[in-house]
């Protein structure tokens, strides 16, 4: 008996080695579609198609984006963890951690229903003042905050978003209070700051670079500790005068939970050639961000288990929340 069971174990073990090998060898076979939660012109659109173009190169098949926003990306979530996991529809998103804690209740599971691939990109944000405030400098922004408490009107881009949280996170770090007004992306919150309605934002880069080149708004600092090469000219918050803070937004590749390991590290690799490319690199610096591909699939799982108590804890002292 126990013969017979090692024979029958040493039987399936070996078909499972030889199906992941067929796997490695004929994936992919037909077109990849990358879902992002965010709508055409934005950062994570931008940085979805510039990766998909590259990773077709790679993977010698189409690779298509699809846009599914609302909801804080959360539609584009459950569209694919309710995908077959097979690698031929992967995610752009930021870390599942931030939607967990906005959100009452989700169609998806945000921690056992994705699997990780790599990160993509990441970027900070920029610290911006419109015209008519009389602010110069990140240092003069904290004394006139802490002075009036409450005054200066905050444009977010939504609950939970990245520019939200990390002014969340600058609140904390310089002991100050805004009135946070929320809108429904950066562009209307830009277009508030310019037309005087609000009188600090924090952005991506691409909402706002050619509204502060143009002389529309002025930029006191990127959310980073140090300057960033993507975007000359503006200090790091160390720099300007808040040492201790640093906030960034990424985006990463996720696939359905139970997708073959050979498919998820064919993927990886093609992320990782893809971003290494110098034209990729200087593309990507126009937008703000820099191309920070993990060293593999389990180390940007660990990299996003990490950071989900800092999200959790910046939605919580937020106060945000979507039911």
């Amino acid at each position: 008996m126990a013969l017979r069971f090692s024979a029958r174990f040493t039987g399936l073990l070996a078909a499972l080695v030889l199906a992941a090998s067929a796997t490695a060898q004929t994936f992919p076979a037909k077109p990849v579609k990358i879902i992002v939660g965010y709508p055409p012109g934005g950062s994570g659109d931008f940085l979805t198609r510039l990766l998909g173009d590259e990773m077709s190169k790679n993977l010698g098949v189409p690779v298509v984006t699809e846009n599914r926003p609302g909801a804080g990306a959360s539609i584009a979530s459950d569209a694919v963890a309710k995908s077959p996991a097979d690698g031929y529809t992967l995610l752009n998103s930021t870390n599942h951690a931030i939607n967990k804690a906005l959100y009452k209740k989700l169609p998806y599971d945000p921690d056992k229903d994705f699997a990780a691939v790599s990160r993509a990109a990441t970027g900070p944000l920029v610290i911006c003042v419109g015209n008519d405030v009389p602010i110069k400098t990140l240092k003069e922004l904290i004394a006139y905050a802490k002075a009036n408490p409450g005054k200066l009107f905050a444009a977010a881009s939504g609950n939970g978003s990245s520019p939200h949280l990390a002014s969340v996170q600058f609140e904390a770090a310089a002991g100050v209070k805004f009135t946070t007004v929320q809108f429904k992306g950066g562009g209307p919150a830009a277009q508030s700051l310019i037309a005087g309605d609000t009188q600090v934002m924090f952005a991506t880069a691409p909402t706002v670079l050619g509204f502060i080149r143009g002389g529309r708004m002025r930029a006191l600092a990127v959310t980073t500790r140090l300057a960033s090469p993507a975007i000359p000219g503006i200090p790091g918050a160390e720099e300007a005068g808040l040492p201790g803070f640093d906030s960034s937004f990424s985006f990463g590749l996720y696939v359905p939970a139970g997708t073959p390991a050979p498919a998820i590290r064919r993927l990886h690799e093609a992320i990782v050639k893809s971003l290494a490319k110098p034209e990729v690199r200087e593309k990507l610096a126009i937008q703000g961000m820099d191309p920070t591909p993990s060293a593999s699939p389990e180390a940007f799982d660990a990299e996003n288990r990490a950071e989900a108590p800092l999200w959790e804890r910046l939605v919580r002292e937020s106060g945000a929340r979507v039911e």
